[in-house]
């Protein structure tokens, strides 16, 4: 026992003794100045831009390695001349028994917390496309050692290369672009050559919104006769967000969506164009915006059920979903959807249909329209704009039904509303009363149908019917959302024949003119008109 405790005790002395002289040894077998020049010269070789460092250290714990601090890679002139990368500290491992011969051969290489600037120029070009060797030739000639002495050659093929804690900026140049809120953190990336590939797996974070997306099974295929953004990419991508509110506030203004997100892709394309196809579902979707109109609180939100994109896919610049579905306090809602991200969010809505949408949780809950009617909405059409100007830029065109449901907006002049009492104001001026139905409030009718057209905001119909129990309401011509200007010509039929009148102004402040030849009455245009204009008085006082 006291024997093999004495033989243990030397061989820890022998080791210790061997890391000591080792520690000494290192700096000495590794040529620094002589590994410094080799390993600018070779960077800038293989991605044809200068490549510089501060300072170069050697470390012997926990395996021999080469730290290079403060590197710089050089910007392409054509984007600026800021650094396209910058490195805190990059770390490459020496392979130990070479190095005990007295050559130096490099081994795996890691990273630390790198920053990349990401440029896209005015004619679509990224700032990487231009990394490539500097010649066709891989053979990089190394400076002779001085004096004599053990050094060789050293091997520049790594097996594995880490990158840890990188970050991504990205800005597009030209064309009036602001650059994007987005950024890319908490790179974490491990890429592994093989063969004629390289595997690539790790997790990056996008801010704002702290949105986690995961690469699994990636692969870049390599082919030394194309460029390395030609490379076709391959993997899968998970997404996972607690709340993408944050996210979709940096594309612009309000309203503001909110609600978790995960998501299930298939990574192809090329590296330079990488797409990304599978599912993507939101649980619960809540869209929140201010009304000025609105009794408080002024602010207000929508709550929709589970949003899943099914058959989603992404190009870089385009979001695709067939279809899109989602529901409302039991209505539900499916449209192919096509979100476009250059130059601003533009969202178009195809093959869209709505089933028993309770249409007082979108017009009187979230939205405070003076219009506002209640009841189910069948819709089937398509619908585009862009998120910055929603009502200004809104397109599209279908059919709806409408009810049964109640006339309930606040402002008796709101579209719905005015179309509604037309005959009962016109009946007062011939019978001297308002018949008590028509002065009610809510006002109860059995459908609204009809067919649309959306152009730039305004809405214009051919054939827009509203039916009640006492009349019918023919509508032709437009409204503008925004604005709220009316063009219309109504045919009214009731109970003492029909009226046909012309509305227009604004749903604020509309005026009225009614077809005399359509009043079978000795009351004259004018007093007709006085005592209408009279009457939408006393309808705006309540």
């Amino acid at each position: 026992m006291r024997r093999a405790l004495k033989w243990l005790i030397g061989i820890g002395a022998v080791v210790a003794v061997l890391l000591v002289v080792a520690a000494i040894a290192l700096p000495r077998l590794v040529d620094t100045p002589r590994v410094q020049a080799m390993i600018a010269g070779s960077a800038t070789q293989a991605i044809g831009r200068p490549v510089k460092f501060e300072s170069l250290s050697v470390r012997l714990f926990p395996l021999p390695a080469v730290e290079l601090h403060k590197l710089e890679v050089a910007e392409d002139p054509q984007f600026g001349t800021s650094p396209f990368l910058t490195l805190e500290t990059g770390r490459v491992y020496l392979r130990l028994r070479p190095l005990f011969s007295g050559r130096v051969e490099f081994g795996d290489i890691t990273l630390e917390r790198p920053r990349i600037a990401l440029i896209q120029h005015a004619d679509g070009h990224l700032n990487v496309a231009s990394l490539a060797p500097a010649s066709e030739s891989r053979t990089v000639s190394r400076p002779g050692r001085s004096g004599g002495g053990a050094g060789g050659a050293a091997a520049a093929v790594v097996s594995q290369v880490k990158i840890v804690g990188g970050a991504v900026t990205y800005v597009a140049l030209g064309k009036g672009s602001a650059p994007t809120p987005y950024r890319i953190e908490s790179l974490d990336l491990t890429l592994t050559s093989q063969a004629s590939q390289l595997n690539v797996k790790g997790t990056l974070r996008v801010n704002p919104g702290d949105l986690l997306v995961r690469l699994t099974d990636g692969v870049v295929a390599l082919n030394g006769a194309r460029a390395p953004l030609e490379a076709p990419v391959r993997g899968r991508v998970g997404i996972e967000g607690k709340d993408i509110e944050p996210l979709v506030a940096a594309a612009g203004p309000t309203p503001a969506i909110a609600g978790p997100i995960k998501g299930d892709l298939t990574l192809g394309g090329t590296l330079g164009a990488p797409r990304a196809s599978g599912t993507v579902e939101l649980a619960s979707l809540r869209v929140t915006k201010t009304a000025a109109g609105c009794p408080e609180p002024k602010r207000r939100t929508l709550s929709l059920g589970a949003l899943k994109l099914a058959g989603a896919s992404w190009d870089g610049a385009r979001l695709q979903s067939r279809p899109t579905t989602t529901s409302l306090a039991g209505g539900t809602i499916s449209t192919n959807l096509t979100a476009t991200l250059d130059r601003g969010v533009h969202v178009q809505l195809g093959e869209l249909t709505i089933k028993g949408l309770p249409a007082q949780k979108v017009l009187v809950d979230f939205l405070c329209e003076g219009y506002a009617v209640t009841g189910p909405l069948d819709l089937t059409g398509g619908l585009s704009a862009s998120a910055s100007d929603l009502w200004n830029t809104l397109d599209g065109s279908g059919r709806l039904k409408l009810g049964p449901g109640r006339v309930v907006g606040p402002q008796a002049l709101a579209l719905i509303d005015t179309l509604t009492r037309i005959t009962g104001v016109v009946s007062s001026v011939l019978a001297a009363d308002v018949p008590r139905a028509l002065t009610s409030s809510p006002v109860d009718f059995e459908s609204i149908t009809g067919t649309y057209q959306i152009t730039n905001g305004v809405v214009t119909t051919r054939d827009l019917l509203y039916t009640s129990r006492d009349l019918k309401v023919g509508v032709v011509g437009n409204y503008g959302l925004a604005s709220g200007r009316m063009n219309l010509d109504l045919r009214v039929q009731h109970a003492r024949g029909e009226l046909r009148a012309h509305l227009a102004g604004s749903a604020a402040s509309p005026t009225i003119k009614v077809d005399p030849s359509s009043v079978t009455t000795n009351v004259s245009r004018e007093e007709l008109e006085t005592g209408v204009q009279d009457l939408l008085k006393r309808f705006r006082r309540r």
